[in-house]
């Protein structure tokens, strides 16, 4: 019998090595807007959205002062932010616009739209929004068909509130 994980699992946080964590901070805290909840001395930090204990962690405890991975190393791909509304990510577009960070890709995957962009280490970072269920595509036998389209960006910066 195949083992299934229960449905209500969600991934909690994701813990990341980096080479310098005020560098990361400004990153995580001050362009993301992440909270900070602990910090240990200038060797990690846990950072979090809405009060939660961590969403983020970052250490230098291996890795400080330490070059990019290879980005044909394995290892993490990215790692994905989900903004609860639309809005929410046309805003932190306009964020990202205002203080030219610059965007590695951005994409419309039918279930969700996206951003990404990589952190000062070269971690991929996915920031995105999951569409409503009800406009998820399928195909004809009934499975569900995410693409890679062209996300229009001024579109989504329309319904920006900020």
């Amino acid at each position: 019998m195949k083992f299934i994980i229960p449905q209500e699992t969600k991934i909690g946080h994701v813990h990341l090595k980096v080479s310098n964590l005020t560098k990361s901070l400004s990153f995580y805290e001050d362009l993301l807007g992440f909270t900070v909840t602990q910090k240990i001395g200038d060797e990690a930090a846990f950072l979090s959205a809405g009060g939660y204990h961590h969403h983020i962690g970052l250490n230098t405890w291996y890795s400080k002062g330490a070059d990019f991975a290879n980005v044909r190393a394995p290892g993490l791909f990215h790692v994905a932010i989900l903004f609860p509304e639309r809005k929410d990510l046309a805003n932190i577009l306009k964020r990202l616009n205002t203080y030219k960070y610059p965007l590695s890709g951005a994409a419309n995957h039918g279930v969700s739209e996206a951003l990404y962009l990589d952190d000062p280490d070269k971690n991929g970072v996915e920031l995105y929004w999951d569409k409503p269920k009800e406009l998820w595509p399928y195909d004809n036998e009934g499975n569900l068909k995410m693409v890679t389209e062209h996300l229009n960006l001024a579109e989504l910066l329309s319904v920006s509130t900020i």
